[in-house]
């Protein structure tokens, strides 16, 4: 019997899962084009988790998570996570970035310079690009230099990225470019 468990839910952007294990939530899962891909993605991260109904617990993170997708303002910042395996400056980053509040942006350079210098930054980035608790770790909330969106890991790339600030508020400097 696995301690580790999951469950999809919906939110305004699409279809979500979200992982937990004894110490808390380990994994968020943002929309990946229908719910076969989603659970492929949480089965190859998590190998040994079984689909189960939340706890009360991480029921309570989902509600939040929903709200918060919906345009409901929430930091989020009190939800437990269990980060256990994660590297101690992905840790930091992650830290940090829990703290901006909904509507709002920093930088990656912003982040790296509390880390110890603005030289840091393509690490933090790095560090978000690993983020695996999106939302309750806010990495869209982080941009590139001169308040571009930079880039976003998550299915969907920068458009999720601009999607989700959009619904929280937040004014991107971005015009798209040919590249983007």
């Amino acid at each position: 019997m696995t301690d580790q468990h999951f469950t999809l839910f919906e939110t305004r952007i699409g279809l979500c899962a979200i992982a937990w294990g004894p110490r808390g939530i380990n994994g968020v899962q943002l929309p990946m084009g229908g719910e076969q891909k989603i659970r492929t993605r949480i089965s190859q991260r998590y190998a040994d988790a079984s689909e189960a109904e939340p706890t009360a617990e991480v029921q309570q993170a989902i509600d939040r998570i929903v709200k918060l997708l919906a345009g409901e303002p929430d930091d989020l910042t009190d939800i437990p996570l269990d980060l256990d395996g994660v590297p101690d400056f992905n840790r930091g980053v992650y830290e940090i970035a829990r703290t901006i509040p909904p509507g709002k942006t920093v930088t990656y350079g912003d982040i790296a310079k509390r880390l110890g210098g603005v030289e840091l930054s393509r690490d933090v980035g790095q560090a978000l690009g690993h983020n695996p608790c999106p939302i309750v770790v806010p990495c869209h909330r982080v941009l590139a230099a001169g308040n571009k969106p930079g880039g976003f890991s998550a299915n969907g790339g920068v458009v999720t990225k601009l999607k989700m600030l959009e619904i929280e508020g937040a004014l991107v400097n971005h015009t798209p470019s040919l590249f983007d």
